[in-house]
């Protein structure tokens, strides 16, 4: 089951005893528990009816116990348990003992009266624990992992016009390209810039650009596509800029070297045959990210992308030895990779 699905059925009135919610996206994760919360739980009875916990310093069995415990003065209680380590691989480096059997047994004969939202900020799960295959089988196991590149789109579009106001062609690309990939910083944007528009307002490239300002990374993301695409002029004015904003050379020529190092691996990973989203989750990068590092791969051969790490290693080690010239050194670096 997708979220989608699950939501669907919770707006249907059937809700499920347990949930386990897993992923890196943590904003529609969030999501899914409000709408768990706006459905189930009328807003005047929610002081009583919602219990926060987190198994870092509650254990499991006191979480069970909570679920048993008949609700005060209110027919049902929702409890959301945050979780890092109980039902994944990652180490516990808790002081709390848990007895996972006191889950299971809950499993087999859950309180009509109460949820439990288990919310837990890892990717995978340990799928040889007990408790992860029985609440997978007995409750609903939900994962949020990052959108893809088209869905990203679609996502942005979407909140557009859920604020009234519709994308140009173009414009959602240019916003994720400045804003990133986070959704929770996309949704502000896109709220913005709707207000900006106005009601039945267009938001277009220029307006996107105008408003919505890139942070050190995306612009460095943008000097190298500038220069992907033989714009040298556009990469030199990118350079400038972040320099008037007081960047450090070297940490600029660092980041410039982690996005061509991410444009070798996916130009690597793809000649393999991998897809986007595995590629996504073997270098540990957003799909969006990199669809547009695909992009830019095609552009370059992979002998040329060798020999520019290369020559930034050098120009690295140039650097810190105060052999060149910082800004000197990375300008002429551009100008001979734009040449």
């Amino acid at each position: 089951m997708d979220a989608k699905t699950a939501a669907k059925a919770v707006k249907q009135g059937e809700a499920a005893s347990v949930y386990l919610l897993y992923g890196s996206e943590k904003y529609q994760m969030n999501e899914f528990a409000a709408l768990l919360e706006e459905q189930l739980i009328p807003k005047e009875e929610r002081d009583f009816a919602i219990v926060r916990l987190d198994l870092a310093d509650t254990s499991i069995q006191s979480v069970v116990e909570e679920a048993e415990t008949v609700p005060f003065m209110v027919p049902k209680k929702l409890i959301f348990v945050r979780d890092t380590s109980f039902f994944t691989a990652a180490k516990d480096n808790g002081k709390v003992e848990h007895r996972p059997e006191a889950l299971l047994d809950y499993m087999n004969n859950p309180a009509d009266y109460s949820i439990i939202v288990f919310m837990v900020q890892q990717d995978k799960l340990d799928e040889r624990k007990k408790v992860v295959k029985a609440v997978k089988k007995g409750g609903v196991a939900l994962s949020f992992a990052p959108l893809g590149g088209e869905e990203l789109l679609g996502w942005v579009d979407k909140q557009a016009r859920q604020q009234g106001c519709t994308l140009a062609d173009g414009a959602a690309d240019v916003l994720v390209r400045n804003a990133g990939t986070n959704l929770q910083s996309l949704s502000a944007e896109v709220e913005k810039l709707c207000l900006y528009a106005g009601e039945g307002g267009v938001i277009d490239v220029d307006t996107v650009n105008m408003l919505v300002a890139r942070s050190t990374e995306q612009n460095v993301f943008a000097l190298v596509e500038d220069i992907a695409n033989l714009r040298l002029d556009k990469a030199l004015a990118i350079f400038y800029e972040l320099l008037k904003q007081r960047e450090e050379p070297i940490k600029i020529a660092a980041l410039i070297t982690r996005q061509f190092r991410i444009i070798l691996q996916v130009k690597t990973l793809s000649s393999q045959g991998y897809t986007q989203q595995q590629i996504a989750s073997q270098i540990g990068l957003h799909p969006y990210a990199v669809k547009i590092a695909g992009e830019q791969a095609r552009k370059f051969e992979t002998v040329r992308l060798e020999r520019i790490l290369n020559r930034l290693a050098q120009l690295d080690y140039e650097m810190k030895t105060g052999a060149v010239d910082k800004v000197l050194g990375l300008e002429l670096f551009l100008l001979r990779l734009g040449a």
